[in-house]
């Protein structure tokens, strides 16, 4: 029994020298990086950190398109307070949507209900805080910074795209959500739900001028062409 206690001994200190050797003397492949041409500059290579600082390009030079697609940017005429571009838009989903520019008004599309989900969940989770869930600006937040409701004849008588407008690059108080609702069909979404609230509450009782659509003021928060690409 001795003899095989010895041998086991031999093969244990034998395995151990083997493990010192592996982690001491063997070359770490973190030194072998250099060998390779395209690893030998990635740490000091110069990369852009998204938002790190203002100097930071936000959009693409003019005249030239994404290879991954997008949307056209209205901010400019957004911003100078014009709101062709903006009533201009076609919600796909609103009534009657065709080849005609979407019309103002609480008219709510029967929509897929993947979408309408969809509204219900962005809605509740970016604009219920401030306009409250049932777009009435009685939210957590509404009185603190003065959100207006949703449900005015002025706000009913935005056209969807000066709605989705809003969304995408905010207005007065209301901060850009363009960069975080990125996707179109999530803006167009909120819209439907925005017009699903109105159409579920009666109209209030206003003057005539404050029933009339406004042009967007210029945001002091900026513009967003969406998702960065």
């Amino acid at each position: 029994m001795k003899p095989r206690k010895a041998l086991w001994a031999a093969l244990l200190a034998l395995s151990t020298a083997g493990c010192d050797f592996y982690y001491y003397k063997v070359p770490s492949p973190d030194d072998l990086w250099h060998v390779i041409p395209w690893f030998d500059h990635m740490i000091t290579a110069r990369y852009i950190r998204p938002y790190e600082t203002a100097d930071v390009p936000r959009y693409t030079p003019e005249g030239t398109v994404p290879v991954s697609g997008g949307e056209p940017d209205w901010s400019a005429d957004w911003t100078s307070g014009k709101a062709a571009s903006a009533d201009a838009l076609k919600n796909p989903y609103a009534a009657g949507a065709t080849d005609k520019p979407s019309p103002g008004g609480p008219a709510v599309a029967l929509i897929p209900r993947e979408v309408e989900a969809a509204g219900d969940t962005l809605f509740n989770t970016y604009c219920e805080p401030c306009h409250g869930v049932a777009g009435d600006a009685k939210g957590p937040v509404s009185s603190r910074i003065g959100a207006p409701s949703l449900l005015t004849g002025r706000a009913r008588g935005y056209s969807d795209g000066y709605i989705y407008s809003i969304i995408r690059y905010g207005r007065g108080v209301m901060p850009r959500y363009g960069d975080k609702v990125y996707l179109p069909s999530d803006r167009w979404a909120i819209v439907n739900h925005v017009r699903k609230l109105q159409a579920a509450s009666p109209a209030p009782e206003e003057p005539a001028a404050a029933t009339a659509p406004i042009p967007p003021t210029p945001s002091a928060t900026g513009s967003t062409g969406g998702r960065p690409r």
